[in-house]
């Protein structure tokens, strides 16, 4: 192995463990985080003025992306984290440590329990492209009949 192969994967090494610290120092930053029941995250969302016929299919993708969970992180294969409740790409939607992406805000908000702004966010992401921007709401919430009966079920 050459000498220029061993120091191009040391600095993928390095790049990947400063990338590691960078996010475990997020996580015991102070996040406080929330996992929502369905009622609740259904009466949450009604509060932040999702409208009534759609929030079945809101709950649905939370429910199939983050387990309804505000803290989740995933580790995407473009490079980016989808982040919190809604599961919102770093790699277009936000900047980790300064407000940024299209949705000018910092990563780091998308993981406490304060879903206003993640909501926002959210709603951006659909309305440019649909609820079909999200793999967990194609598999587990198109053309199902699931997501109307939540507003039934919850309020």
């Amino acid at each position: 192995m050459s000498v220029h192969v061993v120091v191009e994967q040391m600095k993928l090494l390095y790049i990947l463990l400063c990338y590691c610290g960078f996010l475990f120092f997020v996580l015991l930053d102070g996040v406080e985080s929330k996992v929502y029941t369905r009622c609740g995250l259904a009466q949450e969302l009604l509060s932040l003025g999702f409208s009534s016929s759609w929030v079945g299919n809101w709950v649905c993708l939370v429910e199939s992306e983050s387990g309804r969970n505000t803290e989740k992180q995933v580790a995407k294969a473009n490079g980016g984290t989808a982040l919190g409740l809604f599961q919102i790409n770093s790699k277009q939607w936000c900047t980790f440590g300064k407000t940024g992406g299209k949705c000018n805000m910092k990563c780091e908000d998308l993981l406490n329990e304060n879903i206003r702004d993640d909501s926002a966010c959210a709603q951006k992401i659909q309305s440019e492209q649909g609820f079909k921007a999200w793999d967990g709401w194609r598999r587990s919430c198109y053309g199902r009949t699931y997501p109307s009966t939540i507003i039934t079920t919850c309020i």
